[in-house]
């Protein structure tokens, strides 16, 4: 069978060579795994579409979903199968070739399945969120599926716009997306992956980035990264940093200098630089054991002229870079608008605050500001604008402190007071310097309070601002509404960021102010001869920061033109800027760069880089616009304009789809099959297989389904302990009200299996009107194995730390497995740690993590003990004790129809106490319920009241561990053998 599904995700992923198990189907067909659509495929066209009435999906289509069909494999035998046949990746390279800051770029992936049997493999590569995606071609065995870019039908527009909520590309925001593709390979046969990408390069920071994601998550056999640059204007510097594992790249401070990674060479002369990163299989597994490298980056600028900019021409087409530096900057009138609502709670608000505090120092003195914090209330520090000095900057710090999360959100006033302040402070005021106002404005969440309608809000936004008042948004976490927020940058000449949830806002917030502090013009107007330009690009631009770059590119409409007169006009300070130039143009072809790719499959000769360039920038203004409108013919006329472009240069955007080609069998001419029609990029249309995203975030990303069933022997939550006695059919539970730094000794069998297992408790407030002073949960499993070899783990929610000589470093957000000298080690995203020891020994270790948390929550872990067979009889600790005993009532509760062999009724009520007997002893128990495996199951259980006095050896602080790694049982040795 050749199945392919193919998706493109808006969020940081790997490159995985490892498969899904999935119902297969022998017929030959092209499939698209989506989310809320439905999919037909039976060897001819899958389209994606909404799931109006759709058909019932056969079995054999059935590739995801909470039931399984067939009978279930154990997890464990899972694991070991796919160890032992999971394919190999042989060459995972990409090459990129910048011309002009013009990157075209290559990703290859070689697999070969060395098992007897079919498998499933898996790509998927991280690409930049400004990139469009040119090809995609795949090979199985000798078929080739060919990818085609087509126009997408007018009736799923609406669905794309809904879904492209949390893109801005014109604005820049840093990010990436991930596209995906999945086939089976046939045993003993090979696979390639072949995907093109273009983008034009941004300038930050007086510097370019070019990023490639360097993650085949395994080791390669073939690993290289070639990048060659070509700047006619001469490469005035360069630098390659070393691998990066962040999300986010770069926040503007603080930039890790230490020199390009291992094996990494680097040629340069005045014009020319070609890089290659090419690591042995020894030398990526020094860098990183699970393949997961990290992103390589390349930071150049280049040299250019302090007057009209560098302006190139080639075959009709033109493209003029403008950054000026060396000028005054011009003074800034800012109004920080906070949102101090009650979601701001905890972290986002002190990060927040603590950024606001670095940016005061940052304002220069002909500056002006305010700040203003809102939730149901507006809360204006100062009613007018007032100059930066030491004193009004200590008093902004001070306010900024006292704010305090309450209330719900008022986007609107909020919006609406700080145009007034930056307004009302230019009509009053006759400025001798020209000035630049702007409104730095951060949320997390959505408007909740006085004007809550999208539409209006905007509205009264662009009519306040009237072209004078630029907004820059920030958006802090997953609730926020993205899609407001840019669009709120994109009508008031502003930019937007997007701040995940995990991230660290603080330092982004800081980062992008930077991108913004040093205006050094503005009103820039950029005019050519209307005789001898035509479609130019964008030429009004409000403001120029220090650092960046405008860009423009048209079309001539004389290719046989001398020269091109250019005139630029602007603000700066106290006078206009004027700049005019001829710009000599003469015949030109195009740049001969050795090794540069031929994006386009079907094109003879190297593309016109300057051509591209003009297409990619229409087509992502085309879409601003087309974001802006809301009057129905304007918006189909920019939608059918910019799909037009997108189709001609082969772009992949909201307006367009990638088709696969696939040769029928027995025919003589190809089938087309809609395989990637879910590749909608660049926004996320299609999400994983259900309960499958490895998409980082705050939230419980993927709950644990309890589809492998393990014991219910376990410790969660408050913590709350569950010990299942399987011979007599009875549960018993209890609580320990430990402190927080507590060491908790769950697992003791260092003497004998040499396993020990310790969790670390974190404290944190009660809720309110509880019974308890203070909650108590487990933010760290430690895990020390001692045979065959040491072997150290500690786990939180974040992360999972494997020191058996070598460390290792995993983080909880992505899916991995790992293993060495009888330790695995298998991580699902946000979801669960698995930890089998010598193949007798499992536990599971849940991940719970809060989107947003109350104070008296915390992210933490639940502890399961899925497979106990290799643990010793003489086994200790506050679970591991009761492992091999059993229990039985010696009292029959006061229960009205109680039946020990079944789930006890919810009428028979928690007061009525009866006796367990267990390890001798007699201990008074009651009914309750639990919920286990985070909240997925009920469970009935018997519960020892008084921090299980009686229930357990000694008492509490008997089970107190020194540090998270001590092995030392004071308690149970000895008498664990009567047990």
């Amino acid at each position: 069978m050749d199945r392919v599904r193919v998706e493109r995700h808006r969020e940081v992923c790997r490159t995985a060579g490892a498969g899904k198990p999935e119902v297969r189907s022998r017929n030959p067909e092209i499939q698209v795994d989506a989310k809320n659509c439905n999919t037909e495929s039976t060897g001819g066209t899958a389209q994606l579409g909404r799931p109006n009435n759709p058909p019932a999906p056969s079995p054999e289509s059935m590739t995801w979903g909470p039931k399984q069909v067939g009978p279930r494999v154990p997890r464990q035998a899972r694991l070991l199968q796919r160890l032992k046949t999971k394919p190999l990746m042989t060459e995972f390279s990409v090459k990129s070739t910048i011309i002009s800051r013009y990157a075209f770029t290559t990703v290859t992936c070689r697999m070969l399945n060395r098992a007897s049997e079919d498998q499933q493999v898996e790509f998927q590569m991280q690409i930049p969120a400004a990139a469009f995606i040119t090809n995609f071609t795949m090979l199985i065995g000798d078929k080739v599926y060919q990818g085609e870019i087509t126009g997408r039908e007018k009736k799923n527009g609406d669905r794309v716009k809904e879904k492209r909520n949390k893109t801005t590309e014109e604005n820049g925001e840093k990010g990436t997306e991930t596209f995906r593709a999945s086939l089976v390979i046939p045993s003993k046969d090979k696979a390639a992956f072949f995907l093109n990408y273009e983008e034009l390069l941004q300038r930050r920071l007086g510097k370019y980035e070019h990023v490639i994601s360097v993650r085949p998550q395994q080791l390669a056999g073939r690993l290289t990264v070639d990048v060659s640059i070509l700047e006619t204007a001469g490469i005035a510097s360069l630098e390659v940093p070393p691998l990066h594992n962040s999300r986010q790249k770069g926040s503007g401070r603080g930039e890790d200098d230490s020199g390009p990674p291992p094996s990494t060479v680097i040629n340069q002369n005045e014009t020319f630089a070609k890089v290659i990163f090419k690591p042995s299989v020894v030398q990526q597994a020094k860098i990183a054991q699970n393949g997961i490298l990290g992103d390589f980056i390349i930071r150049y600028d280049v040299n250019r002229e302090q007057s009209i900019g560098d302006i190139q021409v080639l075959d009709g087409y033109f493209v003029h870079y403008f950054a000026p530096k060396d000028l005054p900057p011009l003074p800034k009138n800012v109004v920080f608008v906070l949102d101090s609502s009650a979601s701001m709670v905890g972290s986002k608000l002190r990060q927040t605050k603590d950024a606001l505090f670095t940016i005061l120092h940052d304002l220069r003195p002909q500056d002006r500001f305010s700040i203003i914090g809102f939730s149901n209330q507006i809360k204006v520090w100062k009613d007018h604008l007032i100059p930066v000095t030491p004193d009004s900057v200590r008093d902004g710090k001070i306010y900024i402190h006292h704010m305090s999360p309450t209330g719900g959100t008022d986007i609107n006033g909020a919006l609406q007071r700080a145009i007034g302040l930056l307004g009302d402070y230019v009509a009053h005021n006759d400025l001798e310097d020209r000035s630049v106002s702007l409104v730095v404005f951060l949320t997390d969440g959505k408007p909740t309070v006085g004007e809550t309608h999208t539409l209006k809000i905007l509205n009264n936004t662009r009519e306040a601002a009237r072209g004078r008042v630029c907004i820059f948004t920030i958006g802090i976490g997953n609730d926020v509404d993205f899609k407001l927020l840019e669009k709120l940058s994109l009508e008031n000449c502003g930019l937007t960021r997007r701040v995940r949830e995990e991230e660290d806002a603080g330092s982004q917030l800081i980062g992008f102010y930077d991108e913004i502090r040093t205006p050094l013009l503005s009103d820039i107007r950029v005019d050519y001869p209307p005789s001898v330009v035509q479609q130019a690009t964008k030429t009004l631009f409000p403001n120029y920061f220090n650092g960046s770059e405008i860009v423009i590119a048209g079309k001539l409409v004389d290719r046989k033109l001398d020269q091109l007169h250019v005139e630029v006009t602007a603000s700066n300070s106290r006078k206009f800027v004027v700049l005019k130039t001829d710009v000599p143009v003469g015949p030109q072809a195009g740049e001969d760069v050795p090794g540069g790719p031929v994006p386009m499959g079907d094109r003879e000769g190297d593309p016109n880089h300057i051509e591209r360039l003009w297409g990619y920038l229409t087509v992502k203004e085309l879409r601003s616009s087309w974001l802006q409108t809301d009057e129905g013919e304007e918006k189909e006329r920019l939608r059918q304009r910019a799909q037009a472009l997108a189709v001609n240069y082969h772009f992949l955007t909201p307006f367009t789809s990638l088709r696969l080609k696939q040769p029928a069998p027995g025919a003589g001419r190809p089938e087309e099959a809609h395989g990637m029609s879910a590749v909608m990029g660049p926004e996320t249309l299609v999400q994983s297989l259900q309960g499958a995203s490895t998409q980082p975030g705050p939230a419980l990303e993927k709950p644990y389904q309890p589809r492998i069933k393990i014991s219910k022997t376990s410790v969660d939550g408050d913590p709350h302990f569950v010990v299942d006695f399987s011979l007599s059919k009875l549960t018993v539970c209890f609580n320990i009200d430990g402190q927080p730094g507590d060491v908790l000794r769950l697992v003791s069998d260092h003497m004998h299996s040499g396993v020990t297992v310790n969790g670390e408790l974190i404290g944190a407030p009660a809720p309110p009107n509880g019974h308890k002073k203070q909650r108590t949960y487990f933010r760290t499993i430690t895990i020390l194995v001692n045979k065959p070899e040491r072997s150290y783990l500690e786990i939180t929610p974040s992360r999972v730390i494997l020191d058996g000589g070598d460390r290792l470093v995993l983080p909880c957000n992505q899916s991995v497995v790992v293993g060495s000298r009888g330790l695995e080690v298998s991580v699902s995203a946000n979801a669960n740690v698995t930890v089998t020891i010598q193949g007798s020994i499992a536990f599971v270790i849940l991940i719970h993590l809060y989107k947003k948390p109350a104070p008296f929550q915390r992210h933490h872990l639940g502890f399961y003990i899925a497979n106990s067979k290799g643990l010793s009889g003489s086994c200790h600790g506050l679970l591991g004790q009761f492992l091999n005993q059993d229990a039985r009532l010696i009292e029959e509760p006061a229960v009205l129809g109680w039946n020990p062999t079944h789930p006890l009724s919810p009428q028979a009520g928690e007061g009525a106490e009866t006796i367990l007997k267990v390890k001798g002893r007699q201990v008074p128990v009651v009914w309750k319920q639990r919920k286990i495996y985070n909240g997925q199951e009920q469970i009935d259980c018997w519960f020892a009241r008084n921090n299980a006095a009686k229930l357990i050896d000694g008492e509490y602080k008997d089970y107190l561990a020194s540090h998270p790694f001590d092995t030392e049982m004071t308690l149970g040795l000895g008498r664990s053998r009567g047990l």
